[in-house]
């Protein structure tokens, strides 16, 4: 296995880490049995470096996926020898923005020019970043994949063809979905569809589709915001989800991923946000597989799953304004498949 560092972006940290470990465990990771050196690094490890490009693209609250550059030696003779490779590189301080004064990256840079190697900030091809160890020891990082941090702005709600006021801020969505450890070929229920925003992080992770939403409106905009990022449900409901079946029903699903109505803006007409999921969410538990996943959105001491559901997250995260929610995690049976 690899150990990989994941630099998270400083947004809703607990959450960060929890979507780490979601995204790693569905790449065949695993998060790593010793804690991270550095401060603001999570460390994983995945089934090798080719693995670690697919990480960074799953990931919304990260910046970038490192690995060592300088295993057993100091950072100045890490330098060195991988000057010596001749590539345009460019050198920072882990957590500062570029153009930081900082004396060490200025010397762990010279040294790398005197092996050979060459600067260039503008389009290096390799990125190396320095660290302190909880030791104090300075270390050296390779940027092994970047987040595209700019890609989940693109899918915020103003872009798309179909909007409402609230709904679930794409890299929250996306956070959520990697809390599920969404994987191609996966079947992913959302009976609270709404506008898909769920729903939409899950396809793009290859996942097949199903919806439910007891408002058609609801229903012919969700498919409009899917049809928009190239994707398409296998099938979507206009109903109550605690009554409606699945014309074709899915033997069973490996995830429900879902974020239940509330508040003013919600309507459940009449019946309260608790008893609502109460009566709906068990119902579609019963027809996920023996370890598959259940993930809600949900506020703040609201009523955990019944038996033989168990809570394995809870993080509360302040959606926008003074509104909290709560991701949570529910598994049952033993390890995915």
């Amino acid at each position: 296995m690899t150990r990989v560092y994941v630099e998270l972006s400083g947004e809703a940290p607990p959450l960060a880490v929890a979507e780490a470990v979601g995204a790693s465990e569905a790449l065949g990771g695993r998060p790593s049995s010793r804690e991270s050196e550095f401060a603001n690094l999570f460390a994983v490890e995945l089934p090798g470096e080719r693995v670690i490009s697919l990480l960074a693209k799953r990931l919304a609250l990260a910046r970038r996926c490192l690995i060592s550059a300088s295993e057993g030696i100091d950072a100045e003779a890490a330098a060195s020898q991988l000057g010596a490779r001749s590539l345009p590189a460019a050198f920072r301080r882990i957590g500062r923005p570029s153009g930081s004064a900082d004396e060490r990256v200025h010397a762990v840079a010279r040294r790398y020019v005197a092996a050979g190697g060459q600067i260039d900030l503008d389009h290096p091809r390799v990125r190396f970043y320095l660290a302190d160890d909880q030791e104090g020891c300075e270390v050296l990082l390779r940027e092994a994949a970047r987040v595209d941090r700019a890609q989940a702005g693109r899918r915020r709600m103003p872009f798309l063809p179909f909007q409402r006021p609230v709904s679930l801020p794409p890299r929250l969505a996306r956070a959520a979905a990697n809390l599920g450890r969404i994987r191609p070929g996966d079947r992913v229920l959302d009976p609270f569809l709404g506008t898909g925003a769920l729903l939409a992080e899950a396809g793009m992770l290859g996942a097949h589709l199903y919806g439910i939403d007891r408002d058609a409106t609801m229903v012919r905009g969700a498919m409009r915001n899917l049809e928009f990022f190239g994707l398409s449900a296998e099938q979507l409901l206009v109903g109550d989800a605690g009554e409606v079946e699945f014309p074709e029903t899915p033997v069973e699903f490996d995830a429900v991923l879902t974020d239940p109505p509330y508040g003013r803006s919600s309507s459940t007409r009449g019946e309260s946000p608790d008893d609502l999921v109460t009566r709906v969410v068990p119902r579609w538990a019963e027809r996920v597989r023996q370890g598959g996943v259940v993930v809600l959105v949900v506020p703040t001491g609201a009523a955990d799953l019944p038996s033989p559901w168990q809570r394995r997250v809870a993080v509360p995260v302040r959606v926008h304004g003074s509104l909290t929610r709560e991701f949570r995690t529910y598994e049952r049976g033993e390890g995915r498949r």
